[in-house]
């Protein structure tokens, strides 16, 4: 280990301390980041955001507790329910400004709630706005942000005055104490910065308290920041109900997409394929039949070949029929999915280990997911992966079935939308995250690839 000593002498004795290269490497990383901090446009940021948060967290406290308090002393009339609608919206709309002050200023996305969406009429307007969630959450936040606010101006806001007031002393007056507020003057004490004298080392003194005072400063900005955005993520972000119902409706409309492609696929399928097969046939058949009508004429070995191409289109389109029914249903599921998964590993080019543990049966829609992200998974070993040999690990944990597909290929592997939205891993996710499952890839380059599926036991 390449190490680094300091040697001591103390009470006739050398006192050597080691020191390792490591720790040496993270201190001289802390210091540069003390010393960076101050100058980057982060810090800037943060404490543009506090000044300005100050005034409008107050103009927002203002406005809510005048209309709550008003609205609360005409309950007893229906002006004081619009007065307290009217306060609901208005705070709605506070919330947004902080939003987009987090967002212009701290480059922090919060994302946006559901748009305020009222029920025809005055009346329904009303109901809709004291029944608005995201009103309620924007006031508590208007509520809490205060004395958040108030707290920054105090301890970290006044760290940056108090931190120029102390360099720039000695420009404006050096026998005066630095007109200092808020932390520095409540936690240190009397006469800190003025003791009793103003010569020259009281001076760098001084200066030399207002550099401790402006490395320190981004730091306490950056902790309320950080309470802040934690506070605007908790009340100005949507709820979890809501994000709930997003999630379910953005996984709604993917498996609906996904359908209506299967649905114009199979159409297409059909019309081009099947139908064009059962066309010539019918065909085929016909002229045989008008050539059997001749009577003493009938060449029968024309006929004879009308009638093997008509049987011969007629086994071909019994397979296509056959793809496509295995295709909305793979008939290897009948069996159960340890059959089906332990087909797809015997049929698959590369060498496939299988391993199996099940204790229930999953529902039929989840083994069909099971089922096709396998044989995509095996698909896309077989084809991109350049591998040797794959494992796949089909496992139930509790109420959950996790899929695990492992192969020894070059990696790389990611999502990739081309086409429809059943296309490669990207058509997986969609099709897993409809059933509120997980998939994740872990591939990095050079491999091995990993991809792991999590699908509940019933949907």
């Amino acid at each position: 280990m390449d190490d680094t000593g300091v040697r001591m002498h103390v009470g006739g004795k050398d006192l050597t301390i080691i020191v390792s290269r490591e720790r040496v490497d993270q201190a001289r990383e802390v210091g540069h980041t003390i010393l960076r901090t101050p100058f980057l446009k982060r810090t800037w940021s943060e404490l543009l955001f506090l000044v300005i948060g100050w005034p409008l967290a107050s103009v927002g406290f203002t406005f809510v507790a005048l209309t709550m308090v008003g609205g609360a002393a005409l309950a007893i009339t229906f002006i004081g329910v619009v007065v307290m609608a009217t306060c609901i919206r208005g705070a709605r709309g506070f919330g947004g400004l902080h939003r987009g002050l987090a967002r212009g200023l701290l480059e922090e996305d919060i994302e946006e709630p559901e748009p305020f969406a009222p029920r025809p009429g005055f009346l329904g307007w009303l109901q809709s706005a004291l029944r608005d969630r995201t009103g309620w959450r924007a006031i508590a936040y208007v509520v809490l942000k205060v004395p958040l606010a108030a707290f920054g101006f105090y301890a970290a806001f006044s760290l940056w005055w108090d931190a120029f007031a102390c360099l720039t002393h000695t420009v404006w007056n050096s026998s005066e104490t630095p007109p200092v507020f808020g932390l520095v003057r409540n936690v240190f004490a009397p006469g800190y910065l003025s003791v009793g004298t103003s010569g020259f080392f009281h001076g760098i003194a001084v200066m030399i308290t207002g550099v401790v005072f402006f490395f320190a400063a981004p730091w306490a900005v950056r902790g309320v920041v950080y309470l802040d955005r934690r506070l605007m993520h908790a009340l100005l972000a949507p709820d979890s109900m809501t994000m709930r119902v997003r999630s379910l409706e953005h996984a709604r409309a993917q498996t609906v997409d996904a359908s209506a492609a299967t649905l114009r696929r199979i159409e297409r399928d059909l019309h081009d394929g099947t139908q064009a097969q059962l066309v010539a046939v019918a065909m085929r058949l016909g002229i045989a039949k008008e050539k059997l009508a001749e009577g003493s004429r009938v060449d029968l070995d024309q006929v004879r070949a009308l009638v093997d191409e008509a049987h011969q289109g007629a086994k071909e389109a019994l397979v296509e029929l056959r793809d496509l029914a295995r295709g909305i249903h793979p008939p290897a599921l009948d069996t159960g999915l340890e059959g089906a998964l332990s087909t797809l590993a015997a049929r698959s080019t590369v060498p496939t280990e299988i391993t199996l543990a099940l204790i229930d049966r999953p529902t039929p829609a989840i083994e069909t997911i099971a089922y096709f992200c396998v044989a995509e998974l095996l698909a896309n070993v077989a084809q991109h992966a350049q591998a040797s040999r794959a494992a796949v690990s089909c496992a139930q944990y509790a109420q959950w079935l996790r899929l695990v597909v492992r192969d020894d290929g070059k990696g790389g592997a990611q999502p990739a939308r081309q086409g429809s939205s059943s296309s490669g891993l990207a058509g997986l996710t969609d099709r897993v995250h409809a059933v509120d499952g997980r998939l994740t890839i872990a591939s990095p380059e050079g491999g091995p690839t990993v991809v792991t599926v999590d699908l509940p036991l019933h949907a």
